[in-house]
C-alpha cells in the first residue's frame, strides 16, 4: 500500500515540475492600420492562463508594438537561457514572404513589399533566442490569416498563410492550418485553433504530439475538413504539459465524480452534456433513486476537491467550475478557477455559430467541447437548430460547415428534401461532413436517386479532404467486395494515424484474423483505439493479454486493461467478469481481485473465482471508485 500512497499523494498534489519552462504568449487584435482581429486577445489571455496553471512562466503580450516587439525578444531570450522547456505562442496576424514568415505589430504601417522588413517581426528573430535553451522549444503560431493588407501589398512572393520552418534540434512547430493554407479566426471566444489546444492540453500524461493528433481531428470536424492544423517536430525527447498519471476520459471521470458524490447535480450535468454516453443509463438510473444529497464519511477532502479541480480545468465546463467554485471556497486552486471561469463565455452570450454546432453538430464530428447531438434529440430542437444555423451560415460565409449542419437540422425537421439542396451547396464548397451524409442519402436512394457509384465518388472526394468516416466506409466497401484489399488496409491506416480509434481497432480485428499484420501488430492497435477513445478496445486487447493469442500471457496487463474498460465502456466488462468469469483464465481474475483488493474494495480471497464480493468490487470500480494510481 506505500506505492498506492505515494503515487496517490503525487497526483493530487499536481506534478512538481522539476523542469523550468517558460512561455512567451502573444495575442495581437487591435490593428491601427490593417484588419482588426477578434479573437487573438482571447486566445493569449486563455493560453496564459493554461499555461501558468501547468508550471510555466508566462510573458503575457497583448497588442504588441514594433518597439515593444524589439524589447522583449531579449527579456526573452535571456529567460530561455536557463529554462528546459520554452514556448511561443502567437496568435494574429502573419504572412510569408518568399518562404519566410513575419508577424505583423499591432502598428504595421505597410505600403509596399519594401516596408516589411521594417514594419514586421521575423519569425527566425524569435526562434533564434529560444535556441539559447538547451531543452525542448514548442512553437504555436495561430497566424495563418490571409494577406491582411489586401490589394495594397500586390506582390507575387507574398504567399497565402505562413511556409514549413525548418527546424534544429528539440523543436516542434505547430501550425494552425496546413503551410501555405488559411485559418479562420472561429466564430466564439477562441480560434478553432486555440479553442482544441485548450481542451486538449490538460491531459494527464499525455504527450504533445498525441495532443497534436486530438487537436488536429478537433479543428478538423470543426470546421468541415476547412482547417487542418499541421505540425512539424524535430524533437529528441517527449513532453508532457500535464505531467500526472494517465487516467480515465473527461466522460467517465465526471460520471465517477457524479456517483461517488451521490449528487444529482453532476449527474443531470453529465446527462446533458453526454445524452448517448456509456454511463447514461446508470445516471438515469441513479436519478431516479432521488439520491441527490452528497455522500457524507470519511472522506479526504482534499483529495475530493482536487479531483474537481482536474476535471473542471481539463473539462472547461462552466457549470463545474461555479459547483466548484461555490463547493470549494478556501480550496488551494480556487484563484485559478476564478480567473478561467471569469474567461469562459456565458451560453446567453453565445454567437450562432456556437449555438448551431451546440444543437446541430453530428456524433461523428464530436470534438473535446462538443459531443455531438443524436439525431433523435435534434428533431426536438430541429426549429431552434434552423434558425441558428442560417444566422451562422449567413454571417460565415465561408465557412460551408454551417449550411451543412443547416441541412442536418432541416432533415430532422422532416424537410429531406430540403436538406438535400443544402448538403449539395455545402458538399460542392468542400465541406467532409455534407459529402459523407449526402453520400449516404444517394446509397440509399433517400430524396435523391439511388446511385451507387456517385456515392462512391463522394466518399473518395472526402476521404481525400480527410474525413475519417469516408475513409473507413470505403476501405469496408472495398474489404467486402475484394476488390483492393491493400488500399483498404492504406484507407484505415491514414484514418488510425490522424486519430480515428474506429480504424485503429478495425485494424485490428483484421490482425487478430492474420489480415495486414499479425497478433503482435493487433494488440498494439487494441491499445491505441483504447487511449484514443474506442473503450471496446480495452477488453479486445485484454483477451488477447489473457489467452497468449500470439503475444506472451500477461495476466497483470489483462487485468490493468479490463479495469480500465471497466471505469469506461457501457459495462460489458463488469457484466461479463462478474457472470462470465469462467471465459477468462483464473490467473487473469486472481490478477482483478489483486488491483480491487489494492484499491481497497475486494475483501475477500483471491482465488479467481467468482461471487458477491467480486462482482460488488467490480461495481464499485465502475461506479465512483476509479483509482488510477493502481493501474500504474
Amino acid at each position: 500500500m506505500l506505492r498506492l500512497a505515494l503515487l496517490l499523494a503525487f497526483w493530487l498534489t499536481g506534478a512538481a515540475w522539476a523542469e523550468t519552462r517558460l512561455a512567451l504568449v502573444i495575442g495581437n487584435s487591435t490593428y491601427t492600420r490593417i484588419s482588426a482581429l477578434d479573437n487573438p486577445r482571447n486566445d493569449a489571455l486563455d493560453i496564459s492562463v493554461a499555461l501558468e496553471g501547468l508550471g510555466f512562466d508566462v510573458m503575457l503580450e497583448i497588442d504588441v508594438t514594433r518597439e515593444r516587439f524589439g524589447t522583449l525578444i531579449e527579456t526573452f531570450g535571456t529567460k530561455a537561457e536557463s529554462a528546459d522547456v520554452v514556448l511561443l505562442y502567437y496568435a494574429g496576424h502573419g504572412f510569408q514572404v518568399d518562404g519566410r514568415n513575419y508577424l505583423v505589430p499591432t502598428d504595421a504601417a505597410i505600403g509596399s513589399a519594401a516596408d516589411v522588413a521594417s514594419q514586421t517581426m521575423l519569425l527566425d528573430r524569435l526562434l533564434q533566442v529560444m535556441e539559447r535553451s538547451d531543452g525542448v522549444k514548442l512553437v504555436f503560431l495561430d497566424a495563418c490569416r490571409d494577406n491582411p493588407f489586401g490589394t495594397v501589398v500586390d506582390d507575387p512572393r507574398l504567399g497565402t498563410g505562413l511556409a514549413r520552418v525548418g527546424t534544429a534540434a528539440n523543436f516542434l512547430f505547430s501550425y494552425a492550418t496546413q503551410p501555405d493554407n488559411v485559418a479562420y479566426d472561429g466564430t466564439g471566444r477562441n480560434s478553432f485553433f486555440t479553442e482544441a489546444v485548450l481542451h486538449h492540453i490538460y491531459t494527464p500524461g499525455q504527450e504533445v504530439a498525441q495532443m497534436m493528433i486530438g487537436v488536429r481531428r478537433d479543428v478538423l470536424a470543426a470546421t468541415g475538413g476547412k482547417q487542418i492544423p499541421w505540425e512539424n517536430s524535430s524533437l529528441t525527447r517527449t513532453f508532457q504539459f500535464n505531467t500526472n498519471p494517465e487516467t480515465i476520459s473527461e466522460e467517465s471521470m465526471l460520471y465517477q465524480i457524479a456517483v461517488d458524490e451521490r449528487d444529482g447535480e453532476l449527474l443531470a450535468l453529465y446527462l446533458d452534456r453526454y445524452p448517448e454516453g456509456a454511463h447514461a443509463q446508470e445516471a438515469l438510473a441513479f436519478l431516479d433513486t432521488g439520491t441527490r444529497t452528497r455522500a457524507l464519511g470519511a472522506v479526504d477532502e482534499d483529495a475530493r476537491a482536487q479531483r474537481w479541480w482536474e476535471l473542471a480545468r481539463r473539462s472547461r465546463m462552466r457549470p463545474l467550475l461555479e459547483l466548484y467554485i461555490e463547493r470549494y471556497p478556501d480550496a488551494d486552486n480556487r484563484a485559478e478557477a476564478q480567473r478561467l471561469l471569469s474567461n469562459l463565455p456565458r451560453p446567453e452570450d453565445a454567437a450562432p455559430g456556437k449555438i448551431c454546432e451546440r444543437l446541430a453538430t453530428h456524433p461523428r464530428d464530436a470534438t473535446a467541447e462538443n459531443r455531438g447531438v443524436p439525431f433523435s434529440r435534434l428533431q426536438q430542437n430541429a426549429f431552434a437548430a434552423i434558425q441558428a444555423c442560417s444566422a451562422a451560415a449567413s454571417r460565415q460565409p465561408e465557412l460551408p460547415h454551417y449550411t451543412a449542419l443547416l441541412a442536418r437540422a432541416t432533415a430532422a425537421s422532416g424537410d429531406l428534401e430540403r436538406a438535400v439542396v443544402f448538403y449539395v451547396n455545402a458538399a460542392e464548397r468542400g465541406d467532409l461532413r455534407a459529402m459523407v451524409s449526402l453520400a449516404q442519402l444517394t446509397e440509399r436512394g433517400a430524396a435523391v436517386p439511388q446511385d451507387p457509384a456517385r456515392a462512391l465518388a463522394l466518399y473518395e472526394r472526402a476521404a481525400q479532404g480527410g474525413s475519417h468516416d469516408a475513409m473507413i466506409n470505403l476501405a469496408i466497401t472495398l474489404l467486402e467486395t475484394g476488390a483492393d484489399q491493400p488500399r483498404a488496409l492504406a484507407l484505415l491506416q491514414r484514418a488510425s494515424n490522424e486519430g480515428s480509434a474506429k480504424a485503429t481497432f478495425n485494424l485490428g480485428v483484421l490482425a487478430q484474423d492474420g489480415v495486414g499484420a499479425g497478433p503482435e501488430e493487433a494488440l498494439a492497435y487494441f491499445r491505441k483505439a483504447a487511449q484514443d477513445g474506442e473503450p471496446e478496445g480495452f477488453r479486445a486487447a485484454a483477451i488477447l493479454l489473457d489467452e497468449g493469442r500470439g503475444v506472451p500471457r500477461d495476466p497483470q496487463s489483462a487485468a490493468i486493461m479490463l479495469l480500465r474498460g471497466a471505469a469506461e465502456d457501457r459495462g460489458e466488462v463488469v457484466q461479463q467478469l462478474s457472470t462470465d468469469t469462467d471465459q477468462w483464465t483464473p490467473q487473469t481474475i486472481r490478477a482483478v481481485q489483486g488491483l480491487l483488493k489494492e484499491a481497497g474494495y475486494y475483501t475477500a480471497a483471491i482465488d479467481g473465482l467468482p461471487g458477491s464480493n467480486f462482482t460488488a468490487a467490480l461495481e464499485k470500480w465502475r461506479n465512483g471508485g476509479f483509482k488510477p494510481a493502481v493501474l500504474q
